[in-house]
């Protein structure tokens, strides 16, 4: 009797504790359910389209002189056969702006002969290739048709890491296909050939998602999916989508001149690492180090210099070159910038007029790797010899050669070949000035060398010993 007494006590207890359990875990199970995208999804696929391009290319290559047909050929079909057109297809996705507007890939379109889009409801209309833009990987299309589904324009500054997004594209043929997944990160570089800041998502995007919208869970347009990372072709977990507000810039100008007009500085740049930072006095490895300014560039005009560290642009955090880069070619030309800069350990501002951005603005001369080795002097590692009056002229700057490299300069990353240009903060003229200069500093401080390495310009820093 004792016994079943207990039993049911103890079982009453249990009871109460899942009820308690039950009630204080609700409000956070709430919270942390997963969001319904099926009325987003239904919302949103009238206004994404799928997107077939035609390229014409002559299906053989082995026609004879003058571009006759081979004699095979009419030996079997006759002397008025003519060679057929290769027709190369491709497809992609693209998002509806206004007014018979598409956005998509430049990629996508790129060459295409012909191209046409279908729209959700299975209507199929040619299309007409408005500008296409390969720094951002964009392009605009232009259709004949006023009964579309427009997009609502969202703002991309806005999101924030772990949150849900949603893609609808056309993967692998699979015509509007819609996946989701979360924010992973933003302002990811994936080359120094473009000038986007991207998202990064786990969205699964697949070949034919090019081109397609990333939604946010309001419904609003936040990028184009792009480009994933991928060892087998295929989804790995890293996509990547162009910011809405970079698209809609580029699509802007699209509109009105078919092309793209970007910020250009005029200066060539590299990460501050941590041995850099120490030999710059900076308390953390921020910014971007000035390498190399212009010649009647913008940055030589507003005062920027050899070893400055930007730090900030246009009220922007700088963190690396790559940062630095999609902030001035966000910036129309022209445009009147605050550039915050840190100058032999001290904060200074200038207010700079951005050019635009020439097609090859960095061009640089080929370095030789000749020297003089019978003025031969060793320094810190460095087996150094003056350049000669041929190599010294291709180059235009720097006075010394790298002949051969060990100890701490190669540690620091220094390689034969390399031309000295400026040692701790002053231009280095010849081999005993390089010398003296070394020799003037402590034993143990870290200082900042600038090579020319075939002709680009490098930051590196080294230790005295």
């Amino acid at each position: 009797m004792i016994i079943n007494d207990y039993i049911r006590t103890l079982a009453a207890v249990c009871v109460l504790s899942v009820l308690v359990l039950t009630v204080g875990l609700s409000p956070s199970v709430s919270a942390a359910s997963l969001p319904d995208f099926a009325d987003l999804a239904e919302e949103q696929l009238p206004s994404v389209v799928i997107i077939n391009t035609v390229q014409k290319a002559p299906s053989y290559k082995g026609k004879g002189q003058r571009g006759q047909v081979p004699d095979l050929f009419r030996y079997y079909f006759g002397e008025g056969y003519q060679m057929p057109e290769q027709k190369r297809e491709a497809q992609g996705s693209g998002i509806i702006l206004s007014d018979g507007y598409i956005l998509t890939n430049n990629h996508v379109v790129a060459g295409a002969d012909e191209i046409t889009i279908r729209l959700h409801d299975r209507r199929v209309l040619d299309a007409t290739l408005v500008g296409g833009d390969e720094l951002s990987d964009l392009a605009l299309l232009k259709v004949d048709a006023d009964d579309l589904e427009e997009v609502e324009i969202g703002d991309s500054d806005d999101l924030r890491v772990g949150e849900w997004v949603m893609a609808i594209g056309t993967p692998f043929g699979f015509d509007h296909s819609v996946t989701t997944g979360i924010v992973s990160a933003k302002d990811r570089t994936l080359s120094h050939d473009n000038h986007v800041p991207f998202i990064q998502t786990d969205v699964a995007i697949n070949p034919g998602n090019s081109g397609g919208p990333l939604f946010n869970t309001e419904g609003e347009l936040v990028g184009i999916n792009s480009q994933i990372y991928s060892r087998t072709g295929g989804f790995m977990g890293l996509s990547f989508a162009i910011p809405v507000n970079v698209a809609m810039d580029v699509a802007k100008q699209l509109k009105a001149d078919g092309e793209v007009a970007r910020g250009w500085l005029g200066v060539m740049i590299q990460d501050v690492d941590r041995n850099l930072a120490r030999s710059l006095g900076l308390d953390k490895p921020v910014g971007a180090i000035i390498a190399k300014v212009v010649t009647d560039s913008p940055a030589e005009a507003g005062g920027l210099g050899v070893e400055d560290v930007i730090l900030e642009f246009n009220g922007r955090e700088i963190l690396g070159a790559s940062s630095l880069r999609n902030h001035v070619g966000g910036v129309a030309p022209g445009s009147s910038v605050d550039v915050v800069v840190h100058r032999q350990g001290k904060k200074k501002t200038l207010s700079i007029t951005l050019g635009r951005l020439p097609e090859a603005p960095y061009s640089m001369p080929k370095s030789s790797a000749a020297a003089d080795a019978q003025r031969e002097k060793s320094v810190l590692g460095m087996v150094i010899s003056p350049l000669t009056a041929e190599m010294a002229q291709k180059e235009g700057r720097g006075a010394v050669v790298v002949m051969r490299v060990d100890g701490v300069a190669k540690e620091a990353g220094i390689r034969p070949g390399d031309i000295i240009v400026n040692v701790a903060n002053t231009a280095v003229d010849n081999v005993s000035g390089l010398i003296d200069i070394v020799e003037a500093q402590k034993r143990g401080k870290w200082i900042p060398i600038l090579i020319s390495r075939r002709g680009a310009p490098k930051f590196l820093a080294i230790e005295v010993k």
